[in-house]
């Protein structure tokens, strides 16, 4: 089965927020606490997509300032939204930063490395415009494991549809490991690389919690259920319905985990 419509693309925050976005806001502060930047500091949020990093720096760590870079308008248009003038945001690729040489002390990214064209490229930009002795740290969803509920769903999709399994997110993005991760950080020039796990709940009250979020039409399990005819979308509910585990109240309990990394930059 050919899916040519199947995209990687985010551009509208309203259905990012009801498939990932509520979980990303759990993991946001977490990431934050491992990172341990003192207050006061600059930061730079690097895909900021809907700003829910920046708002998490904005909470919990007494910046100095935050900018946020994202090439998404759509999801700019949420982030200023949200955040309006306390964050300083910039329409550009992660490839090319409009931020000046060593003008920052954290530079950060949530979830959007694996979407980066060129990762060297981002992580080169990334450590030019961190300050010595800053941190350039980032995290990213662990696709081929521990991202349940996404896991969950490429196994049910390539039962039905062998095919699928060349979409799924676990395969095409090897660089969501941590020791993938650490090479590239080393590769950037980026000194006392670190990494952790970061694993939270992801509740779901009920199947239709969980399955309607995959009718956004944007991302990669979304634009796929998208790609399909109806009987084949109705084939891929019902499987997934099988065999997802519920709760005896209905309620589906799943697990996502991100894999961080961090390096340190010395001038």
């Amino acid at each position: 089965m050919a899916h040519g419509s199947v995209t990687d693309m985010w551009e509208h925050g309203r259905h990012y927020e009801r498939y990932v976005g509520r979980w990303s806001r759990v993991v946001a502060p977490r990431f934050l606490e491992w990172l341990r930047v003192p207050p006061g500091r600059r930061w730079l949020d690097v895909g900021c997509g809907t700003g829910v990093l920046s708002a998490a720096i904005l909470e919990h760590c007494a910046p100095a300032s935050v900018d946020g870079v994202e090439p998404s308008e759509g999801f700019l248009e949420t982030a200023v939204a949200q955040l309006g003038s306390r964050v300083t945001f910039h329409r550009a690729s992660a490839s090319a930063l409009p931020i000046g040489d060593a003008s920052m002390d954290a530079v950060v990214s949530g979830l959007v490395l694996n979407f980066v064209p060129d990762l060297d490229d981002a992580l080169a930009e990334m450590t030019r415009v961190a300050a010595d002795g800053g941190a350039v740290a980032a995290y990213v969803w662990d696709y081929a494991d521990r991202m349940e509920f996404m896991r969950r769903f490429w196994d049910a999709a390539a039962d039905l549809d062998p095919d699928a399994a060349t979409l799924d997110e676990g395969t095409r993005f090897a660089d969501c490991t941590p020791e993938a991760l650490t090479w590239r950080f080393a590769s950037a020039g980026l000194l006392d690389i670190e990494s952790t796990g970061i694993e939270i709940p992801t509740v779901f009250s009920d199947f239709d919690d969980y399955w309607t979020p995959f009718l956004g039409g944007q991302g990669p399990a979304p634009s796929y259920v998208a790609s399909l005819g109806e009987s084949a979308r109705e084939r891929l509910r019902d499987h997934l319905r099988d065999i997802v585990p519920a709760q005896p109240d209905g309620s589906i309990a799943l697990v996502a985990r991100a894999w961080a990394v961090r390096g340190d930059v010395v001038r």
